[in-house]
């Protein structure tokens, strides 16, 4: 039994570090967030005519089409006033990529926090607690460590990072798009900059809160633990 906590843990501490950077995303996946990058300081105006409240309207549709169970005539059928496609096939096909990117990622992040719930339930009742909080502290400087890099590689070149990830999980270049595509109308590199950055602050927050809590609990449950 030693030996399978001891498994259960290391892959415990991965786990959560990936819980607390997909809550991050799932967290930024919402039309708040859509309303507070368009009306930051600074947010670079639409060179071919879209208004604040056109991007919030058609970022929102967006976004509504990665969290549903829509095909993708959702997007493919919307139109301008002119009646021209708001998105072309290159754009279609990339948003459809990327609905399934975010699918699996929402599948992953429920299974982690089930597996980091149901390992804590286990712990509680196998009098291993102590263990469990003490890596759930370590698993919030990971998530600092993991946080730090990206933030870093934010601040030196994100052009580079975005590209990187774009090949890391995208196949092909159905990610480039011309100026003038609706994508890059909605979201240019400073949606995406910015979004990288506020990911990378919530997460440190919840490392930290991770450090803070799980390190006062651990003291708490080895306090509470029976000697022999």
């Amino acid at each position: 039994m030693k030996t399978i906590r001891s498994l259960v843990l290391s892959i415990l501490l991965p786990a959560v570090v990936l819980f607390v950077m997909m809550t991050s995303i799932r967290l930024l996946m919402n039309p708040l967030f859509l309303t507070i990058e368009y009306n930051l300081p600074g947010f670079p105006p639409d060179a071919f005519g879209f208004t604040k409240d056109d991007r919030l309207h058609w970022a929102n549709l967006s976004l509504k089409y990665l969290l549903n169970d829509a095909d993708i005539s959702f997007l493919g059928d919307l139109k301008f006033e002119n009646g021209s496609a708001v998105f072309n096939e290159r754009e279609l096909r990339h948003m459809l990529d990327v609905k399934i990117l975010v699918q699996q990622m929402i599948r992953a992040w429920i299974i982690l926090g089930m597996f980091i719930f149901l390992t804590g339930v286990w712990a509680w009742r196998g009098n291993w607690l102590a263990d469990y909080w003490l890596t759930l502290s370590r698993a919030g400087w990971g998530v600092l460590i993991v946080i730090g890099l990206i933030l870093v590689g934010v601040m030196i070149g994100f052009s580079a990072l975005f590209t990187g990830f774009h090949l890391i999980f995208f196949e092909g270049d159905t990610w480039l798009f011309y100026y003038s595509d609706t994508l890059i109308r909605l979201f240019p590199l400073r949606f995406w900059q910015d979004a990288f950055i506020i990911m990378g602050i919530l997460s440190a927050l919840g490392g930290v809160a991770l450090i803070w809590l799980g390190k006062r609990w651990y003291q708490k449950a080895a306090g509470s633990r029976p000697r022999n």
